[in-house]
């Protein structure tokens, strides 16, 4: 008899299922949390932290915590850097995150 496994990724936000889902983690009052996001909640919930990490302090990265790298909280928007992006023969989606490399030929250019 043969097997077959499945793996679902589904988005802890809204319960959809996706193949874009990934996992993070973060901290509050020494509690470690771990959410599975889809990019654009992802992007929600770093947009929604933005005010509280501009204003405090780094105190180091946690053990094994993603080296992603975040947009800088005073740069363009992802809506600003998708217009560029069409404006400049760049292929972007209307939704999600804007690519690392879309993020990088703006500053360049800027």
């Amino acid at each position: 008899m043969a097997q077959k496994m499945v793996t679902v990724y589904t988005d802890d936000l809204t319960g959809k299922e996706s193949e874009e889902v990934q996992t993070h983690t973060f901290s509050l009052d020494g509690v470690n949390y771990e959410i599975d996001l889809v990019p654009e909640n992802y992007d929600k919930l770093f947009e929604a932290l933005a005010p509280f990490i501009s204003s405090g302090r780094k105190v180091g990265r946690t053990k094994g915590a993603s080296r992603s790298r975040r947009p800088s909280l005073d740069g363009p928007s992802a809506e600003e850097l998708r217009k560029w992006a069409r404006e400049n023969n760049y292929q972007v989606n209307d939704r999600g995150r804007v690519p690392a490399v879309i993020r990088e030929a703006y500053e360049r250019v800027g």
